[in-house]
């Protein structure tokens, strides 16, 4: 029996999900700067309900990114401390790679563009598609201006979901016209990072709890702050 816990505080929700076996329970919250405050004690909560304990897990899962800074860093964090206590694997998931699974789900079928508000008037994104249970990453994780995006090579029924289409109306006029479906108020889930860790813990791709890092995309992690 699979068991596997999943962390994320990329965005403004902070979410944690617990697999045990084929049962999923998770705790997804709209907490916008609450995620060091809430995710322990959600974990604790949601161990406690199932009657599991840290030790009792494979593996821990946890939003890498991209996504907030500060945020990945919570996470990343946390999932270290659990991991090293428990002596446990880590499986770094990808945030965007999470909102394009929730996407097919809907649209079994679509070429889904997944973009988060990456600030100073930029998107982080890529391009996906379903892969059996998983997800095929058609086009690599990338932080840009909106208008650098363009899906003309792809002819198949486009979604676009995240937080990152705020900026919509900046993207080629040739990619907007394109899509079927925008919704810009989903979020990485936990849950969704769940089926995603659950593959790669299958295919033993894990990291010790030392060797996991977020991923930023941008490298200049500190402009925002030097330009204050």
């Amino acid at each position: 029996m699979t068991r596997i816990l999943a962390l994320d505080t990329s965005t403004d929700a902070c979410s944690v999900a617990l697999m045990d076996g084929q049962s999923v329970r998770e705790d997804f919250r709209i907490e916008p700067r609450r995620h060091t405050h809430l995710l322990l004690p959600m974990v604790d909560a949601l161990l406690a309900e199932s009657g599991i304990r840290v030790q009792d897990l494979d593996a821990i899962a946890f939003g890498r990114g991209p996504g907030s800074f500060a945020g990945i860093r919570i996470a990343t964090g946390a999932a270290q401390g659990l991991a090293l206590a428990a002596d446990l694997p880590l499986i770094p998931v990808s945030t965007l790679s999470a909102l394009a699974l929730d996407a097919t789900d809907r649209y079994p079928e679509a070429i889904v563009l997944a973009a988060l508000d990456a600030r100073m008037d930029e998107v982080y994104w890529s391009v996906c598609a379903r892969k059996g249970d998983g997800i095929q990453v058609l086009q690599a994780e990338a932080v840009s201006p909106p208008s650098v995006i363009r899906l003309n090579e792809f002819e198949q029924t486009l979604v676009a979901v995240g937080s990152g289409l705020r900026y919509l109306q900046q993207m080629h006029s040739a990619s907007i016209k394109q899509f079927q479906t925008v919704d810009s108020e989903c979020y990485p889930h936990a849950a969704s990072m769940l089926r995603l860790a659950a593959i790669d813990l299958q295919a033993g791709s894990t990291l010790a709890p030392e060797d996991a890092q977020p991923v930023y995309l941008r490298d200049q992690v500190a402009w925002k702050k030097r330009d204050q």
